[in-house]
């Protein structure tokens, strides 16, 4: 996560950079080589140069599958906001994918779970947001679009549960879900004392914070299915946890001097500060 979250826009990786941030987090150096040494045996990174005067290129297929899910993030900032409600819609995808093709079969299930969805039983998922492109990309890549069915429905059912926040709340694991966000809170509220602070933070120390933000953001995001306010037991966490991290942004967006900035982070400042601009709005 370190070597992906430090991407920058032309796709390369400075290892100075890269060793001094891991000397931050308490990895050793061995194990930032280690790490690299893999990616280049994996294919997904070109190695220029040695130690930390190297560079890292990050291959044309690990740049796609790096982009972060920023539409993900700026929908939950947007549903934050009240500003993407729901519309009492399910939607639903269903595969019938061969035993031959279990891989595929395996792999657009893990996708689904990813998009949000919750297994209704075998090879039926479900969804509260309108997941479509997401979900007949996934099964064009992996070659099982053909088998994959796709339906809305206003009416869902499981047993005698028909109730939509009673639905979410057997269908998703919503309690660890809040759990992941109450730890982003936790991580983000000191590191937000630091950057709205009087005392002068390095560059690397700012990389190091906005690394460490990144990675707990992303920690709690994965597994949120992001479903909308009326399906949530209110207050959200992750409501909470979001406002706090984008207080983070903003104070390190702040403190920017300029100079190459990963993907990652300016992709982040730019969907946190849509979010305030709105909520000032």
């Amino acid at each position: 996560m370190l070597v992906h979250a430090l991407v920058r826009e032309d796709g390369t990786v400075d290892a100075d950079e890269l060793y001094t941030v891991a000397t931050a987090l308490r990895m050793s150096d061995q194990q930032v080589r280690l790490c690299v040494k893999r990616l280049v045996a994996e294919g997904r990174f070109t190695h220029e140069g040695r130690g930390r005067r190297a560079t890292l290129h990050a291959t044309e297929e690990t740049t796609r599958a790096l982009a972060p899910d920023a539409d993900f993030v700026r929908h939950a900032f947007r549903q934050d906001a009240g500003l993407a409600p729901w519309d009492g819609v399910w939607h639903l995808a269903a595969f019938a994918v061969p035993e031959s093709a279990r891989t595929a079969r395996d792999a657009l299930r893990e996708a689904l779970v990813h998009l949000g969805g919750a297994p209704l039983q075998g090879g039926l998922y479900v969804c509260a947001n309108a997941w479509e492109p997401y979900v007949e990309e996934a099964a064009h890549r992996l070659g099982a679009h053909d088998a994959l069915t796709l339906l809305t429905t206003t009416d869902l059912r499981r047993g005698d549960t028909r109730e939509p926040a009673d639905l979410a709340r057997h269908l998703w694991p919503l309690g660890e879900v809040a759990e992941r966000y109450h730890r982003l809170e936790h991580v983000a509220r000191p590191r937000l004392d630091r950057l709205t602070g009087p005392a002068e933070l390095s560059p690397s120390t700012l990389l190091t914070l906005a690394v460490e933000l990144a990675a707990e953001l992303t920690r709690a995001m994965r597994p949120d299915p992001l479903l909308p306010p009326q399906l949530l037991p209110q207050p959200w966490p992750g409501t909470r946890a979001r406002q706090v991290v984008a207080r983070c942004w903003a104070a390190l967006h702040a403190r920017d001097r300029g100079g190459p900035r990963p993907t990652l982070f300016r992709l982040y400042a730019d969907i946190t500060r849509e979010a305030a601009a709105r909520a000032t709005g």
